[in-house]
């Protein structure tokens, strides 16, 4: 570590070595990428049920196939296919929203009295083109454990911010693409468990920059620690 020496009182002024600095991070996108492939394929095993019984309820509710994939945006803009389980019909318009993503990015969107809860959130209210079946996938947050797919072909973390539709991150303000340029998107993350739709559009941003800034390894393991109580509380799901 090199340092040098101001004025007469020698105060040292200690500036970390490079080698060192990019060894820390190469250790930790190892240790980071090992937690995501043993934590997914583990995912995959306890939620194997999960995947049974959701096929069959979806298969025998609607037509159409038992998974939905579409394009997001993953770190440095990269677009890849997100797997879910389809809470939709097939056939469905999604200009409204389109639209109401705009709003919420924008700060336009009006918070609404969360059926539940009885709490303010920010989401989209009697959604016609989501099924019965899905309304119970989404209101868990179950429909995401495909996504688990995604971390082992490498296009997803377990932790990091929610992986955006294209259409969205072009209404990004400048500040807001961080989320997307710095880290890949997570099943789960500091937004997910802290805030999910009580929480502004910029509110989550800052909450995703927050984690880029401070994400270590002990925090992603706190993170995923803390997910199941925010899944199966429902507190503010989509």
């Amino acid at each position: 570590m090199d340092h040098s020496e101001l004025g007469n009182g020698k105060v040292q002024i200690f500036y970390p070595d490079p080698s060192q600095l990019s060894l820390r991070k190469k250790i930790s996108r190892i240790s980071k990428r090992t937690i995501d492939i043993l934590g997914s394929l583990l995912g995959l095993l306890i939620f194997s049920p999960v995947f049974l019984i959701a096929s069959i309820a979806i298969k025998i509710t609607s037509a159409g196939p038992v998974f939905f994939r579409q394009e997001r945006v993953g770190k440095g803009g990269k677009i890849f296919r997100i797997y879910k389980f389809r809470t939709m019909t097939v056939k469905n318009d999604e200009s409204e929203h389109r639209e109401y993503m705009k709003q919420f990015i924008h700060g336009q969107a009006q918070a609404v009295e969360d059926e539940t809860t009885g709490m303010k959130v920010f989401k989209m209210t009697n959604d016609s083109r989501v099924t019965p079946i899905g309304r119970i996938l989404r209101k868990t947050s179950l429909d995401e454990v495909p996504q688990f797919i995604n971390v082992l072909l490498g296009d997803m973390s377990l932790v990091g911010p929610r992986p955006p539709i294209p259409y969205e991150v072009k209404e990004y303000n400048l500040w807001h693409r961080r989320r997307v340029l710095e880290s890949k998107p997570g099943i789960t993350g500091y937004w997910q468990i802290e805030g999910r739709s009580m929480t502004s559009f910029d509110g989550m941003v800052r909450m995703d920059i927050r984690y880029i800034n401070t994400r270590s390894t002990l925090f992603d393991l706190k993170v995923i620690l803390k997910t199941p109580l925010a899944l199966f509380t429902t507190k503010g799901a989509y």
